[in-house]
């Protein structure tokens, strides 16, 4: 003998779950990017380096901009 399988009218709902992101979800991980950003164009941190010349004239360039 078979067993009867019971369906649903109507389809699954989630029950009234919110699927949007708290505000944190979003802010916490730009300031974690804008706070590493800033550490590594901070140019009083570093030390005297013997870095390729390019690279630090972009950084100069994008530390300039930022401080716009």
């Amino acid at each position: 003998m078979s067993a009867r399988t019971h369906s649903r009218p109507h389809p699954a709902t989630t029950g009234g779950v919110d699927m949007r992101l708290p505000w944190w979800a979003l802010a916490l991980p730009a300031l974690a990017f804008l706070t590493l950003l800033a550490l590594i164009l901070n140019p009083s941190g570093g030390h005297a380096s013997a870095g390729d010349p390019a690279i630090t004239q972009l950084l100069q360039h994008a530390q300039d901009l930022f401080s716009r």
